[in-house]
């Protein structure tokens, strides 16, 4: 294959499976990401829950083992590399000991980059302004603290670069105030160590569009599920009247459900924007285990239907340029959000093997 046809999967990874103060004093001594998996059950027969992990067990972030197996287990499957989710509010780090154990010790050998998760936390999960538990407010100050605490990331040979430039993701722009301003900090810090800087934003909550491209950012990212797809979707098949059924009259205790393989079909009719915006593909969703009211699941997913998304993605998207060639899985790990490529008890390791066999017959 010609290289610039080549695309480097990068799969999204979540680094709370390990116990830190704050969560323990938020929800109790020990609680991590398992604790919520753990509690799920189905709601209906034939519902898959609890997801329940299998090769690695719940296991915890503190272990180099754990993060050199999962690294081992990516490259296996033909993934280049992980985006890690970073939480930085104001100086305030959470769930940063893993990655910088990584940083540290320089293991596992396996190409990283980062996606600033920007959001309040909350008790609901969602970023929301209800139940804050850390707010998220943005100062030229702390942009310029919280790029300088990201370059010996940045710096790290292993760190994924377009052309020369370290990319660095936001989860999202269209919450920051004077965006264009921190990025422009940002990339005047950078510089002083002599780095030009690659920056994304992530592309959810129904916003997309090529106008958000032009405050400094270099790229979007389709965040699947959660894109204007999905609403595109819903407008299709007539689901807004029974969302608001289930809102309104049920009170939410009954969850949105989406079809897995008619969402990806109606993906795969919108075609590549005429921006830059990499694509995402996801193996499943189903976050009842974080909800008991207002949950989504996407229905009927399997490893054969994923396996046909990705090799679709694989094949219909041309990159932007040699470096500029980016797909996305969500997720790597997120396991109270039932959106994992690790196995598990019911798919064991299928969904790795369907990604190993699609990028190895049309990535090559």
């Amino acid at each position: 294959m010609n290289t610039l046809n080549r695309k480097r999967v990068i799969a999204i990874y979540l680094p709370q499976f390990h116990p830190f103060k704050e969560n323990d004093e938020w929800w109790g001594k020990g609680f991590t990401e398992w604790t919520n998996v753990t509690k799920a059950r189905p709601r209906f027969p034939g519902h898959y829950q609890p997801h329940l992990p299998s090769d690695l067990g719940f296991y915890d972030l503190r272990l180099p083992e754990v993060r050199d197996y999962q690294a081992k287990m990516a490259k296996e499957a033909g993934i280049y590399g992980f985006c890690y989710y970073h939480y930085w509010f104001n100086g305030k780090l959470l769930m940063e000991r893993p990655l910088k154990e990584i940083l540290d010790s320089g293991k596992p050998d396996f190409p990283f980059m980062i996606c600033w998760a920007n959001e309040n936390w909350t008790r609901a999960w969602d970023g929301g302004e209800k139940h804050i538990l850390i707010e998220q407010s943005y100062t030229d100050d702390d942009a310029r603290e919280h790029i300088k605490w990201m370059l010996p990331y940045l710096q790290d040979q292993r760190y994924i670069r377009v052309k020369e430039k370290p990319v660095i993701c936001i989860y999202r722009t269209t919450i920051i105030p004077n965006l264009e301003n921190m990025i422009d900090i940002w990339r005047n810090e950078a510089a002083k160590v002599g780095l030009d800087l690659y920056i994304c934003r992530f592309e959810s909550f129904g916003v997309s569009g090529e106008e958000y491209l032009t405050k400094g950012i270099d790229a979007a990212v389709e965040f699947q599920p959660f894109t204007k797809t999905l609403s595109n979707y819903h407008k299709k098949f007539h689901l807004r009247t029974w969302d608001y059924i289930r809102r309104h009259v049920l009170r939410g205790y009954v969850p949105k459900m989406v079809n897995y393989e008619k969402y990806i079909k109606c993906v795969n009719s919108l075609g590549m924007p005429k921006y830059k915006r990499y694509p995402c593909v996801t193996p499943m969703w189903d976050n009842t285990s974080r909800r008991k009211k207002n949950a989504f699941m996407l229905t009927h997913t399997s490893p054969v239907l994923y396996g046909e998304w990705l090799k679709s993605v694989i094949l219909n998207f041309k990159p932007y340029s040699e470096d500029e060639n980016f797909v996305f899985i969500n997720a790597w790990n997120e396991w109270a959000e039932g959106n994992h490529l690790e196995p598990c008890q019911k798919w064991d390791d299928e969904y790795l093997n369907v990604t190993r066999k699609v990028l190895g017959t049309y990535n090559e």
